[in-house]
């Protein structure tokens, strides 16, 4: 503590008191102080002061807990007003003291000034002056001090000040509440609102006491979501701190200690309030994280009020910089470059309810663990039978519920992954299997991050989606461990409070849980578990024998790629049927893969691998439909599998992994098969690399080139789909529907349908109530429930999802066989359809804009595996509407060999051209094809 020696007179005179210097930390009473120096790299010295000659009020005084006769004291009069006068003048303040007089008990009594040298005010004359002291009996002004303390003293009688005035001073005595009887409900009460308070009392950096005003409770604050290091209490009562207590201890002290503050009271813990201590220099919660004199502390982070990121970015801050508790602090993801940290990936598999299968930009495959989440698992050990071998996916409760959620949300999906941890590998023990290293990541759908992009295109689709996220238009990535926690079918994982190795959103997960548990969904639920009875009939010759004739009736059945044998051998689930099947498709002769076999390891055949990869990456845990045509005698089903409308088996033959068999020419596929196979032994690749075309011989007739047919039909538009397809119905027909449609209303309104009667089928027609109120003939094409039934109205091309009470049995008198369906699909010759999202609606909604529910000239151009492709004109201008989409840069053009279409390309090209040079819509930005740097992922 900073101090100096005044001297005066001669040398024979009295001793001058030295003069010391300090700043005021704490107000015992109107006539106690404590005055601390500088810190000097740690908490500073410090002492107490009585003020000299004078005498003021004692303060109220809890009885001691260990004396259990003894009394609560209260305030005597005017003794908080005293100590009220030197705490806002004093606290915080420089002064500067002199000691005139110590006892034997080491109690020092001097006079003290405000400022740095003794002209400055005199504290003991001010509060004699203002009526809140008096001077000591019996003492005689023998002095000039003495002589001024009574002159103070008398005017402060004069005007009737403080002690002096009428009454009393009962009004001046506290009324203390040291405990609350309810402190829940004395937190609610105050509807999280700033309450004004004093602090008494600081016990370590992050727990105080407060005087809660205007009331005077007297309370014990912890600060939310945080722990200071604390004072540990040994055996013989003396306190140990832990390293950086009293340096935590004294910043709180310093700048809160008897300061007037706002309290936010959020919640309780035993006796003690949780609250945030609010100053007008600031935050004193987020201060100590962002100094590191705390750590941030699960169990009550959640009840911060001002956001626990906040929290989380202030203790981060602190890491990064390594200070004080973190001086040893070593991130989790310190060994990980920044591309090994947070990158864009394709979902490939969901291995797990916290574990997927991701393909990065580089081709490679990684296995990536959700951060901090639990999947569910089987409580107790006797709640599975011995005898019966575990299928976790459907014998763990809300296992299959967990996997289907996030296999619907992710699969074939691109995501942003944020790695949090890598965990290490554990050695297997009696309890607890072995497990490898594990990457542990925040993985989020929807959000964008301009960072991860790998090509130019990237960059263009996502940079204007990225400025509405930062303009706050988009909503940010969906955090899929917290999405899987809220609906119940995750839990959350608890740490030590010092491991770090956990979620970067783990407060988050904390309160979707919290938000679960209180909803009662999924795991938290009350009602009894969902039981998925799935019958694995795979190589089961004689319950495949039963399944049999049901799944050829069936047609196309829905079902789910569960696992990729090979290219051509699958297995399936079908949820309509609940049951596993293995699948091989039909057709195709794939190569054969390597497998273990007694005694030796048979090699693939060439091309195996790639077969199996390219069927994984097209259909692994994917929604498909299946034909089912035979079945082997091993009790597998052979048939045909398409996927977003595409056969996978002729798709393996176009990429030249697979060879037609000859048990395909019954098929309908036949002709599709073929034409892939020979232009997969054009390119002469993979299974077609060594091969030899057969030599033909000169006496084959010469074949004349087709010309180009223009025979163009009106027809009427009446329906655009999301990808560019429309329906039409022909113009020289439409009495007739008009007609049919008008005899059915009538048969409808003389003999209605009664409500519910109708049991829908899969693929059956039947009579749909549309928006208009009207009915129209619809094909049954999915029922998901009684309340969701998808149908396809098959005379305008447009689909809808109904309930059964708005379906009906359709007459046999307005069937189909009396007047076909007369919507006719087709799809736009020479163009191609953008990739992108919003360009493809730009597309379709210029097309919706000039030809829907109108008449138009079409002409049929060439067909297709779909669907017919056509040209198609307005009836008035004869303008082409393909062309004029190619004009307008919505569309690119599909570039076709055939010379009867030479002229008409040429000129959808010359288009093209035009749309570049003016940069419009997909060519604002120039011709992204042309960038074949192998860094933007282009090839021409």
């Amino acid at each position: 503590m900073a101090s100096s020696a005044q001297s005066g007179g001669s040398s024979g005179g009295p001793a001058v008191p030295t003069v010391q210097r300090g700043i005021i930390k704490m107000v015992l009473s109107g006539c106690a102080i404590i005055v601390r120096g500088q810190p000097r790299g740690g908490p500073p010295p410090e002492r107490q002061i009585n003020l000299s000659n004078i005498r003021a009020g004692n303060l109220a005084r809890r009885a001691a807990a260990t004396q259990p006769d003894a009394k609560d004291t209260p305030d005597e009069p005017w003794a908080f007003p005293a100590r009220e006068f030197l705490r806002k003048k004093l606290i915080g303040k420089e002064v500067c003291f002199t000691i005139e007089n110590k006892t034997p008990q080491g109690r020092e009594y001097g006079m003290i000034y405000l400022g740095k040298d003794t002209n400055g005010e005199n504290i003991a004359e001010s509060l004699v002056a203002e009526g809140l002291a008096t001077r000591r009996e019996g003492m005689r002004a023998n002095n000039p001090e003495q002589n001024r303390l009574s002159e103070c003293e008398e005017q402060a009688k004069a005007a009737k000040k403080g002690m002096w005035s009428e009454g009393n001073g009962s009004h001046t005595i506290r009324d203390l509440k040291y405990t609350i009887e309810n402190p829940r409900h004395f937190v609610d009460s105050h509807h999280q609102k700033p309450v004004n308070a004093i602090i008494e009392h600081v016990r370590d950096g992050s727990v105080v006491r407060a005087l809660l005003l205007p009331d005077y409770y007297l309370v014990t604050v912890m600060l939310s979501g945080i722990k200071c290091p604390t004072f540990r209490r040994e055996a013989d009562g003396s306190e140990t701190p832990e390293p950086f207590a009293a340096e935590a201890k004294f910043f709180t002290e310093s700048r809160l200690l008897q300061r007037d503050v706002q309290i936010i009271l959020e919640s309780c813990h035993n006796q003690n309030i949780l609250g945030t201590i609010l100053h007008p220099n600031g935050n004193i919660t987020e201060l100590l994280l962002k100094e590191g004199f705390a750590r941030c502390v699960d169990w009550s982070i959640a009840v911060y009020t001002r956001g626990a990121e906040k929290l989380r970015a202030a203790e981060r801050f602190a890491k990064e910089r390594r200070l004080r508790i973190w001086r040893d602090y070593v991130a989790p993801t310190a060994n990980l470059d920044q591309k090994d940290k947070q990158f864009v990936a394709k979902v490939m598999q969901v291995l797990n309810a916290d574990a997927i299968v991701v393909k990065l930009n580089s081709g490679d495959y990684k296995t990536i663990h959700l951060s901090s989440i639990r999947p569910p698992r089987l409580e107790g050990e006797n709640t599975q039978d011995k005898n019966k071998k575990l299928r976790p996916l459907y014998d763990i409760p809300y296992m299959f519920e967990a996997r289907e959620f996030l296999r619907k949300k992710l699969i074939g999906k691109k995501v942003n992954v944020t790695v949090d941890y890598i965990r290490p590998a554990s050695p297997a023990t009696e309890t607890v299997p072995a497990f490898s290293e594990r990457t542990c990541a925040t993985v989020t759908i929807g959000g964008i991050s301009l960072e991860a992009c790998t090509s130019l295109e990237e960059f263009y689709k996502y940079s204007s989606r990225y400025l509405n996220c930062l303009l706050g238009l988009d909503q940010p990535g969906r955090n899929i461990a917290e999405a899987l926690v809220s609906k119940g079918l995750a839990t959350v994982i608890r740490y030590r409070q010092d491991d770090d190795q956990r979620s970067s959103h783990y407060d988050e997960l904390l309160a979707a849980e919290a938000r679960a548990i209180k909803n009662g969904k999924g795991l938290h639920s009350k009602k009894e578990v969902p039981i998925h009875r799935v019958a694995d009939i795979s190589g089961d010759t004689q319950k495949a024998k039963q399944f049999l004739p049901f799944l050829q009736r069936a047609g196309r059945s829905e079902a789910v790629v569960e696992y990729v044998f090979s290219g051509s051998r699958l297995k399936l689930y079908l949820p309509k049927e609940t049951c596993l099947i293995t699948f091989l498709l039909a057709g195709i002769e794939c190569p054969r893969g390597a497998r273990n076999l007694p005694g030796l390891v048979q090699e693939g055949e060439p091309f195996s691998e790639e077969a199996t990869l390219f069927t994984k990456e097209l259909v692994l845990q994917r929604e498909v439909e299946v034909e089912v045509e035979s079945m082997d005698k091993a009790g597998n089903f052979i048939g045909w599998l398409h996927i977003d409308g595409a056969n996978l088996s002729v798709l393996l033959v176009e990429h030249a992994l697979s060879k037609v068999h000859f048990t395909a020419e019954r098929s309908s596929y036949y002709k599709s098969l073929l034409s892939a196979e020979e232009a997969a032994k054009q390119k002469k690749e993979k299974v077609w690399a060594h091969y030899e075309e057969q030599p033909v011989e000169e006496v084959m007739p010469v074949l004349e080139e087709k010309e180009r047919s223009a025979s163009y039909k009106p027809v009427f538009v009446t329906e655009i789909t999301d990808d560019l397809h429309f329906y039409v119905q022909d113009v020289e027909t439409g009495t007739q529907l008009e007609k049919l449609m008008e005899n059915m209303r009538n048969d409808i309104a003389s003999h209605p349908p009664v409500e519910g009667s109708y049991a829908p089928r899969r693929g059956e027609f039947c009579i749909a109530k549309f928006v208009d109120g009207e009915w129209y003939r619809a094909r049954v094409e999915k029922v998901e429930s009684p309340a969701k039934i998808h149908v396809f109205y098959i005379d305008y091309g447009n689909r809808e999802v109904l309930p059964s009470t708005r379906l009906g049995t359709l007459s046999p008198a307005f069937s189909t066989r009396v007047l076909p369906a007369q919507a006719t699909e087709y799809a736009f010759a020479f163009i191609q359809v953008p990739q992108d999202d919003d360009a493809r609606t730009d597309a379709v909604d210029s097309v919706v804009r000039d030809i829907q529910n109108t008449q138009c000239l079409l002409n049929v151009e060439h067909l297709s595996a779909g669907c017919p492709h056509v040209t198609l004109q307005f009836a008035d201008s004869k303008g082409d509407v393909g062309l004029g989409l190619v004009k307008e840069g919505l569309v690119m053009v599909e570039v076709r060999k055939e010379k009867q279409f030479q002229k008409v390309i040429t000129e959808y090209l010359n288009a093209q051209e035009s749309a570049k040079s003016a940069r419009l819509n997909l060519w604002r930005y120039g011709d992204f094809r042309a960038d074949d740097a192998d860094e933007f992922g282009y090839s021409r």
